[in-house]
């Protein structure tokens, strides 16, 4: 059976962007044809300053959201990176087989650190290091296929070319995952600077969407949406990505597609109104299951310890494999 392996960092609140590009996948198609593990990686969230108290209820809310969204622990295994040693583990052991100059070129690492420079912060080693933490994420468990939006299909690739490198200095150990893309949607961008993807990190949050908005704060942000000279609703991400966006969500919210539903309306005002109901009413029963599961934060732990169990035993082989390819001495 296809193993699949994708995560979520809780830097942030889970987004719209997040929903569509990658966790509704994960629910309605991803845990029921596959082998299927689904992580919050709060170890990538500690990458960038940050607050200890917030990574923690970020990562539950992730959790919780995920379980929200239809990822049923009994078909597949829900849990957080930082309760599994493996990914520290076999993260060294990457960084020892990538090189410097790869890491250099990871455009989210020349994109992150000009961030942190021009806020005046520093730039931590783990930025630059944390591709060979996602490829330790992934290579652990043996992934065939890693569903992600396509700003990190790049990460994908360095994992890839790390497990060959590796396979082919210390002897075959790891699969070489690749990437899966979801068609419509992949990449979701902000409301109001539809050029930017629509990130939970960002500090400008009138045009991001996030999973627990309420129904009038959803509606306030789509009608305000930023769009694009002229009045013909066209599909044109170079000339008109404001327009593209709103019908980009919208074929996603109801599974038409962008350019014919173009043709179906005559104003921006229109889409806008029927984008911002599609999405409220596809946000509608995440909100509430969400709000289920928050008052049963025991289920939640439950799920997440056996979880962490069950990742642990898949991981572990690997990893220890890796260890005495490498050349370490076995413990004993």
């Amino acid at each position: 059976m296809t193993r699949i392996f994708s995560g979520v960092k809780p830097t942030g609140h889970l987004t719209l962007g997040n929903y569509l590009g990658a966790v509704r996948q994960w629910a309605e198609t991803d845990q029921h044809r596959a082998d299927a593990l689904f992580c919050v990686v709060d170890l990538h969230a500690l990458t960038v300053e940050h607050d200890p108290a917030r990574v923690r209820r970020l990562s539950r809310q992730a959790a919780t959201l995920l379980l929200a969204a239809g990822l049923d622990p009994a078909l597949c295994t829900v849990f957080v990176q930082s309760h599994v040693d493996e990914h520290a583990r076999l993260s060294f052991v990457l960084e020892c087989t990538a090189t410097d100059g790869e890491m250099r070129r990871m455009i989210q690492y020349k994109e992150k650190s000009a961030r942190a420079r021009a806020a005046g912060e520093s730039v931590r080693l783990s930025l630059l290091t944390y591709p060979a933490l996602m490829a330790a994420d992934i290579l652990a468990y043996g992934a065939d296929e890693v569903p992600v939006g396509d700003d990190q299909t790049q990460h994908v690739e360095l994992t890839r070319d790390l497990a060959v490198r590796f396979n082919q200095r210390y002897g075959h150990t790891f699969v070489v995952p690749k990437a899966t893309n979801p068609q419509v949607a992949a990449r979701v961008m902000d409301l109001q600077d539809p050029t930017s993807k629509m990130g939970k990190s960002h500090a400008a949050t009138a045009g991001i969407v996030y999973l627990l908005d309420e129904p009038e704060v959803v509606r306030k942000k789509i009608m305000r949406a930023v769009t694009d000279s002229g009045r013909e609703v066209e599909y044109d991400r170079e000339e008109k990505p404001g327009v593209a966006n709103l019908l980009d969500v919208l074929a996603a919210c109801e599974g038409g597609n962008p350019e014919e539903l173009a043709g179906v309306y005559e104003s921006y005002g229109a889409l806008k109104k029927d984008t911002a109901e599609a999405v409220v009413e596809l946000l509608r029963p995440v909100r509430e299951r969400h709000a289920e599961l928050a008052a049963d934060p025991g289920y939640v732990d439950k799920v997440l310890r056996e979880g962490a169990e069950r990742a642990r035993g898949m991981a572990r082989p690997t990893v220890d494999a890796a260890y005495r390819a490498i050349g370490l001495l076995p413990a004993g």
